[in-house]
């Protein structure tokens, strides 16, 4: 009787790196300083598209984050809105004195709340971050599809031509990009394995 075979190995994924310094083991992603996704701006947005990469390949991530961070100490509809927004993230791990929304969101956060899938000339996109209002999206206009593809990465607005900002205020009206401080960055993580239940694909 011949042996079984070795299950295959699992290499780790080509995450975005230099913005977000992080080590990773197996699933695990540790991230080695705090982020600030409330600070805005070029560091917020890369935090983010970090985040959502991690997301994608279904990673386990730890990381806090700064105890100065205005997403955690601003005004409670602003703590609560951008919480809400970023849910399909992973979760920051707890601080003292946190608001009861980032409790929720480490709570109710699971892969599959928020993705996209690429087809031949479009995108679609399915958006359960709120149960009672999920919402399936099929991006198909050139100039959106185009815009989205360069929001991947974290991208200043001004870089942008005029359809193209155009084409994220759409997106960022839809919730599928997060726009801080003159930067922009598509939110939906890509899909790499089938969520439960698999119809919901």
């Amino acid at each position: 009787m011949s042996p079984l075979p070795a299950p295959p190995t699992r290499t780790a994924p080509a995450l975005p790196t230099g913005r977000v310094p992080h080590r990773i083991r197996g699933r695990l992603v540790t991230v080695d300083q705090p982020l600030r996704l409330g600070a805005g701006g070029r560091p917020a947005a890369e935090a983010v598209r970090f985040l959502r990469e991690c997301q994608s390949h279904d990673l386990v991530v730890r990381w806090l984050p700064a105890t100065d961070d205005p997403l955690f100490t601003g005004p409670a509809h602003e703590v609560s809105a951008t919480a809400v927004l970023l849910r399909h993230l992973p979760a920051p791990g707890p601080l003292p004195g946190e608001p009861p929304e980032i409790t929720t969101w480490r709570d109710r956060h699971a892969y599959g709340q928020l993705y996209h899938r690429r087809g031949p000339d479009f995108v679609t996109v399915m958006d359960r971050r709120e149960p009672s209002a999920a919402a399936r999206f099929t991006i198909d206009d050139p100039d959106l599809l185009a815009t989205f593809r360069t929001v991947q990465d974290a991208t200043a607005v001004t870089a942008l031509s005029a359809i193209g900002r155009e084409a994220v205020e759409l997106l960022a009206a839809e919730r599928l990009a997060w726009v801080t401080d003159g930067w922009a960055v598509a939110l939906p993580p890509r899909i790499r394995r089938w969520p439960v239940p698999c119809t919901d694909i």
